[in-house]
């Protein structure tokens, strides 16, 4: 049984999706699943593989089904952790087990940080938080080159960039910067502009995310504990790099998870990853197995 909710707040108003009983029905803290850009139906599949849990998604404010009243059309991590722990609260099951992936672990990280009594454990995966690269400068140019892109001549142009940055292997050298612009009819991608520069993958929207620097000390001191999740496809990508980084700043070793940086997506995705062995993995570090 899922149920859909709105907790509406002087900013935004929130909606989130309730996949099963609360209390839970086996007494276990409900697992909430976030992302960034991505909203609740990224989590369909994962979702599914969890039917004994009562699993809690939710849709960033300003995207999906969430709409913002502050007047803003930026994401920043800190803002959105506030909304994650006012969902929090208004579940009143106590602290919850968080999956976070991409600018979604980026958030979480933020809201352990500001939050330390919010989430039991925090399995953090691919955080693209670029200051913690020892190319940081580089990938900041790099991740540059992408709005730039988007900027100049739309949305094909501007994800075709992005797929390149993304895949790129290893630290981001002059061979990357000599390299011809994408095409985007090689990724199947319109080669049309339709206009709109509002996208919150490739505009400025979200540079607060990747520009972000985790609160170390904060981290250590709270209670909860805190994975770092890698694919074991994309470890030597910009975003397998910046989770093993992470890990690193962290004191720890990055957890290894099947597939790439969408790993845990099924058939619904253009890029499906491996969801069955990804939610076993999962489940193995969440000690639900």
């Amino acid at each position: 049984m899922t149920t859909t909710h709105t907790l509406e707040t002087a900013e935004a108003d929130i909606v989130y999706d309730v996949h099963g009983p609360l209390p839970t029905a086996d007494g276990r803290p409900p697992l909430f699943m976030i992302g960034q850009p991505m909203d609740a139906s990224g989590f369909t599949t994962l979702a599914s593989h969890f039917p004994d849990r009562t699993v809690i998604t939710y849709d960033p404010r300003g995207l999906g089904r969430s709409t913002r009243k502050d007047g803003r059309v930026d994401n920043v991590p800190a803002v959105q952790a506030g909304d994650v722990h006012a969902v929090i609260e208004a579940l009143g099951a106590g602290p919850v087990e968080m999956f976070a992936s991409s600018g979604g672990a980026v958030t979480a990280l933020a809201l352990v940080a500001a939050y330390p009594s919010d989430v039991t454990t925090l399995v953090a995966h691919e955080p693209p938080i670029l200051p913690v690269l020892p190319d940081a400068a580089a990938a900041e140019r790099a991740f540059a080159g992408v709005r730039d892109a988007y900027e100049a001549k739309g949305f094909g142009a501007g994800m075709a960039a992005f797929v390149a940055m993304t895949s790129w292997q290893g630290e981001f050298t002059d061979d990357y910067f000599a390299q011809p612009p994408a095409d985007p009819a090689m990724f199947g991608m319109p080669t049309e502009d339709d206009g709109s520069r509002d996208d919150p993958l490739l505009s400025d929207r979200s540079s607060a995310v990747v520009v972000y620097r985790p609160d170390v000390d904060a981290l250590a001191a709270a209670p909860t504990r805190v994975v770092i999740a890698v694919g074991e496809e994309s470890r030597n990508t910009m975003t397998g790099r910046t989770s093993v980084a992470t890990a690193e700043l962290l004191g720890q070793q990055a957890t290894v998870f099947p597939s790439h940086h969408g790993g845990f997506v099924g058939g619904e995705s253009g890029y499906a990853g491996q969801p069955e062995a990804f939610a076993r993995k999962l489940r193995d570090v969440l000690g639900d197995s």
